[in-house]
């Protein structure tokens, strides 16, 4: 081809331009749409399976009805477990099953190794699991690693014990929270700040989550109007 020969070039908005981004942004829509719904099928189903495969080969085979169909039954032995879990609560909550789990809980802590984890673990689910307890129930944000950069934290608890009297000295209010990082946040870290270094969300923390995972990308729609302090109601002067 020589210098001279003119070279064809396709306008920006030809027809055919148009119709690859089109078909682009509808690719990109099913992705939006599709993958959420796949992703959290995938993780559902896993989660059955795996609990399937606790339970299942715990309950007799008269009792189990993959004996008796060609099939497996998907999702039984998480049935099984919400019945069983919700028959020991009942059988705890009277004095015979309270007197039991006093004599095991007396035998766990007779146990070295085991008494340490076993503890730390009943009170890590109380706390979680509480009706009453207010851990996880507000998000923050809180200037780190250095000032003038913020990252999102997840209020536990009030600082309490020697840890509250050691750093507590100058009588302001401590909490402890939890950093998670993005986009694991079953990795974080947990720290102790005053409560007047930390800027309280109106998030929850759901949204605060959706935020942490998403790395930024997904943000929750908040009205700035409700930043401002509202107006001063005027008295009538009679």
């Amino acid at each position: 081809m020589s210098l001279d020969e003119p070279q064809l070039s396709v306008p920006l908005d030809s027809p055919g331009r148009r119709i690859v981004k089109r078909l682009r942004n509808y690719f990109l829509t099913g992705l939006v749409i599709a993958a959420p719904i796949s992703i959290t099928i995938y993780l559902t189903w896993s989660l059955i399976k795996w609990i399937d495969g606790w339970v299942k080969p715990v309950i007799p085979r008269e009792y189990s009805p993959d004996s008796y169909l060609p099939f497996s039954v998907p999702g039984f032995g998480v049935l099984v477990a919400v019945i069983a879990l919700t028959l020991l609560g009942f059988l705890t909550a009277n004095f015979v099953g309270r007197t039991l789990v006093g004599l095991g809980e007396s035998l766990v802590g007779r146990t070295p190794l085991v008494r340490n984890l076993y503890g730390a673990l009943k009170q890590l689910f109380e706390t979680v699991l509480s009706s009453k307890g207010k851990s996880f129930h507000k998000t923050a944000l809180m200037e780190f690693p250095y000032k003038g950069v913020y990252a999102i934290v997840f209020i536990a608890t009030e600082t309490r014990g020697e840890i509250r009297a050691r750093i507590g000295q100058d009588g302001e209010e401590w909490v402890t929270v939890f950093l998670p990082p993005s986009p694991a946040p079953t990795a974080g870290f947990m720290l102790f700040v005053k409560r007047s270094e930390l800027i309280e969300l109106d998030m929850t923390v759901e949204e605060a989550a959706k935020v942490v995972l998403s790395a930024g990308l997904v943000t929750p729609e908040y009205d700035p109007a409700r930043l401002q302090p509202a107006p001063t109601p005027r008295i009538p002067v009679t």
